[in-house]
């Protein structure tokens, strides 16, 4: 019997990434390959071909995690939203399940990031987390109390694609989404939109390394540019606090590494929160790259912890703190009553262990 690990691959737009996980959370094994954009069937492949290595490395798996641009849809079980758009309109469960012989877990890739950020990483201390991913689109996942929130939709966390709020009048000109609609918050505070923009207003192309770098240096062209985003970042991130009050916001991608975000954004986005104190933390992710490929192995073992974050969730709200004894115990009984043997009573003893602290019993 081979050991088993926590599986994940990282499906991005120019790379996949796979590796393993220890029960500690430590990389026993990553490798990456390029995307073969544009062609499903060579990633689905090539997918295959980065298990097979791993699994030659540290043995046969039983399952594996997957995070991919965009969703599956709850509806039809095809990607749909993926920037990776040759993924769109595919049943990638049930394609790469069929090729592998797998159980996998797929979740939107900024959950993933969330996720991962939130077990053990910059929102460890936390019970509501945002995951904020602004790299070369703008994405997000929202997790509350370990569990990552789909939504009834399973669009929860699709921050991207919103309208940039509170927009002067120099945004009003309609920028053009690849997903159809103008002036998302990803044609404005994600890496090429400023590279772009900096193009535009100096007549010469550099990347948003070379960008900040000049910003450091008092560049006018990329000073104008970097204000911009920081801005437009602050009203970005006011409007998340609005709908979410999210006790931490945690950014990564690209972007996440200009320290002017963590910096100036907590300064300006009071002017558009609807609260007289904002008390809401902004850190960069602990993992940076990383907790994508960090937070799709964790799918193969959060699928119980969500089921106890629910179960807690549900009892904080509904016990006092006199709770007659026995009272814990039989809810949580009946609420994992389709549980066998030892996997119900692990569940159990789980469960009454986490929730104890909040009932004083």
């Amino acid at each position: 019997m081979h050991n088993q690990f926590q599986i994940g691959i990282d499906l991005g737009g120019t790379k996949i990434e796979i590796a393993a996980l220890n029960n500690q959370g430590e990389f026993v094994y990553r490798k990456r390959s390029p995307t073969p954009k544009n062609d499903y069937k060579k990633t689905i492949q090539t997918i295959a071909s980065l298990l097979n290595e791993l699994e030659q490395k540290i043995g046969i798996q039983k399952s594996l995690g997957i995070g991919i641009p965009g969703s599956i849809s709850p509806f039809s079980g095809v990607v749909r939203n993926g920037n990776s758009t040759w993924l769109n309109g595919k049943n990638l469960n049930k394609d790469l399940s069929e090729l592998i012989n797998k159980k996998i877990f797929i979740e939107n890739d900024a959950n993933c990031f969330a996720i991962s950020e939130s077990i053990d990483g910059a929102g460890a201390n936390y019970k509501s987390v945002f995951g904020v991913i602004m790299g070369t689109g703008v994405g997000a996942g929202l997790v509350i109390n370990k569990k990552i929130i789909k939504g009834f939709n399973g669009i929860a966390g699709e921050w991207g694609h919103n309208s940039l709020p509170w927009m002067n009048k120099n945004e009003i000109r309609k920028r053009n989404c690849w997903c159809k609609l103008n002036n998302c918050i990803e044609t404005f505070i994600s890496g090429p939109s400023v590279e772009k923009e900096y193009s535009k207003l100096n007549n010469e192309s550099f990347s948003l390394k070379e960008i900040v770098k000049r910003d450091k240096k008092n560049n006018m062209p990329s000073k104008i540019v970097i204000d911009n985003l920081v801005n437009r970042t602050s009203r970005c991130l006011a409007l998340v606090i609005n709908i979410f009050d999210p006790e931490i916001i945690v950014l990564g991608g690209g972007l996440s590494n200009i320290d002017r975000l963590y910096e100036e954004v907590p300064k300006l986005w009071g002017r558009w929160i609807f609260s007289d104190k904002i008390k809401t933390k902004i850190k960069k992710a602990k993992f940076g790259d990383s907790s994508g490929v960090r937070g799709s192995a964790w799918l193969n073992s959060n699928i119980a912890n969500s089921n106890i974050a629910s179960l807690l969730a549900i009892l904080a709200i509904q016990v006092t703190a006199a709770v007659p004894e026995g009272v814990l115990s039989t809810e949580i009984e009946i609420y994992y009553g389709q549980a066998k043997g030892r996997l119900r009573r692990t569940l159990i003893n789980r469960a009454i262990n986490l929730w104890q602290p909040f009932c004083g019993q």
